[in-house]
């Protein structure tokens, strides 16, 4: 498995809406990145500052944070502590 140095987490991100609340199907073209994604692996922390969030945690993040990734034939994202904008309840 991956683990992250410093403030980086690992987030596995939800797949992308396949049709709307109306039942009309989504062309791939047409598709809204997700910003919503569970956490798989976090680092230690920066400069003594421990980490805030955990693995499982389902996070929302800025729209374009983060670093792709292909895993295992598994999409992820690498992106810092500081790129989470909430922690949702589980």
């Amino acid at each position: 498995m991956m683990k992250p140095i410093n403030d980086r987490v690992v987030v596995k991100p939800a797949s992308a809406e396949e049709k709307t609340q109306g039942g009309i199907i989504i062309p791939d073209t047409a598709k809204e990145k997700p910003q919503r994604g569970e956490i798989v692996a976090v680092g230690p922390g920066k400069d003594g500052n421990l980490m805030t969030v955990a693995v499982g945690d389902v996070v929302l993040y800025g729209k374009y944070a983060g670093q792709e990734l292909n895993y295992e034939g598994t999409d992820y994202l690498i992106m810092r502590e500081d790129d989470i904008l909430i922690v949702l309840d589980k």
